[in-house]
C-alpha cells in the first residue's frame, strides 16, 4: 500500500496528470454526442442547446463566483461574439443529430481541428505549414467517404451539411478564445460566453418555431443537469492542462474523441457503413496530421507557446 500512495505522490505521474486529464475530458465530450441524441427524444434541439448551456453556467458560475468581480466591457464583448459562434455550433449539431447517427456527427465535428489554421491564414494571414494542408487533404477524403459516395460524388445530406457548417463555427469559437486569451480574464470570460449562448438560443429557438420549453421529465432533466457538469468540467480541465500541454499533443488527444463517440455509438447500436468508418478513420488521421510539426519543420527547438484551444 505504502508503495501504491508513493507511485500518486511521484513525479513522473504529477508530470503526466495534465494529459491524463485532457484523455478523460476527451472520453467524456466523445460520449456527450448519444447522450444529446437520446435527450432529443425529450426536447426540441436549439432549446435543448440552450438549456444545455444554461446548466453549464450555472456550474460554472457557482464555482467561480469570487472570480465575477470587476467584470470589463471588453471581457463582455469577448463572451458575447464567442457565445455567439458556441450557439451556432452546438446548435447547427444537435438539429443535425436528428437525422445522422451520433457517431458520423462526431467525425464531421472533428473537422474543425484542420479548419482553424486554414481560417486564420483566410481572416489573418497566418500561412499554415505544409502539414496542415496535408491533413486538410486526408480531412476532406474523410468527408467524401462520410458522405457515403466516395470519390463519385460529394452530396452533403441536410444534417451533414448542418454538422459541418457546426465545425466552422466551433473553429471560429475556437479562434476567438485565442485572439481574447491575452486580454481578458479567462474564467470570467467562460462564465459569459456560456450564459450568451444559452441566450442565444432562448432568441433563435421561436424564430425556428420551437416556442415552447419541453415539458418535465427525469430523463430530461438528469441529461441537461449532467451534460451542464461536464459541459463545466471540460471548460475548466482544457483551461488548467493546456497551460502545460503542447497544443499540438492536445490536438492529437482531442483525436479521439469521435473514436470515442463511435465507440459509444456501437455500444448504443449504431452501426455506419464501412465507406463511413473509412471515411472517419481519414478524418482522425488528417485531424493528427495537421497538428504534427516534425522536426525538419521547425524552425526553433524551443518549446513551443502554449495556447488556449479550447
Amino acid at each position: 500500500m505504502p508503495t501504491l500512495i508513493s507511485s500518486f505522490r511521484s513525479p513522473a505521474l504529477a508530470a503526466k496528470l495534465p494529459q491524463l486529464a485532457l484523455i478523460l475530458i476527451t472520453l467524456i465530450w466523445g460520449g456527450s454526442f448519444i447522450t444529446v441524441q437520446y435527450g432529443l427524444n425529450f426536447s426540441s434541439p436549439i432549446m435543448f442547446v440552450g438549456l444545455r448551456f444554461a446548466a453549464a453556467a450555472i456550474a460554472v458560475t457557482l464555482i467561480s463566483l469570487k472570480s465575477l468581480k470587476g467584470m470589463t466591457l471588453k471581457e463582455i464583448i469577448a463572451g458575447a461574439v464567442i457565445g455567439l459562434m458556441i450557439a451556432i455550433g452546438y446548435g447547427t449539431q444537435t438539429v443535425g443529430l436528428q437525422t445522422i447517427s451520433s457517431s458520423e456527427s462526431a467525425f464531421l465535428t472533428a473537422l474543425y481541428v484542420p479548419l482553424v489554421p486554414i481560417l486564420l491564414w483566410l481572416l489573418f494571414g497566418q500561412k499554415p505549414q505544409v502539414m496542415t494542408w496535408i491533413g486538410a487533404l486526408f480531412a476532406f477524403i474523410g468527408l467524401l467517404f462520410l458522405t457515403g459516395n466516395g470519390f463519385a460524388a460529394m452530396q452533403l445530406s441536410f444534417g451533414q451539411t448542418l454538422t459541418l457548417l457546426g465545425s466552422i463555427a466551433i473553429a471560429l469559437e475556437i479562434i476567438l478564445i485565442s485572439y481574447f486569451a491575452e486580454q481578458v480574464n479567462v474564467r470570467r470570460v467562460t462564465v459569459l460566453q456560456l450564459i450568451f449562448a444559452s441566450l442565444f438560443c432562448f432568441m433563435i429557438a421561436p424564430v425556428l418555431g420551437e416556442s415552447q420549453l419541453p415539458e418535465f421529465h427525469w430523463h430530461l432533466a438528469g441529461i441537461l443537469v449532467g451534460l451542464g457538469i461536464a459541459s463545466a468540467l471540460i471548460q475548466l480541465v482544457m483551461n488548467w492542462a493546456q497551460r502545460m500541454v503542447n497544443p499540438s499533443q492536445a490536438a492529437i488527444i482531442y483525436a479521439g474523441e469521435p473514436v470515442w463517440a463511435a465507440l459509444f455509438g456501437r455500444l448504443a447500436g449504431e452501426r455506419l457503413p464501412a465507406l463511413a468508418l473509412v471515411g472517419g478513420l481519414m478524418v482522425v488521421l488528417g485531424v493528427i496530421v495537421s497538428e504534427w510539426k516534425p522536426k525538419f519543420l521547425r524552425k526553433e527547438p524551443t518549446e513551443e507557446l502554449k495556447q488556449d484551444l479550447s
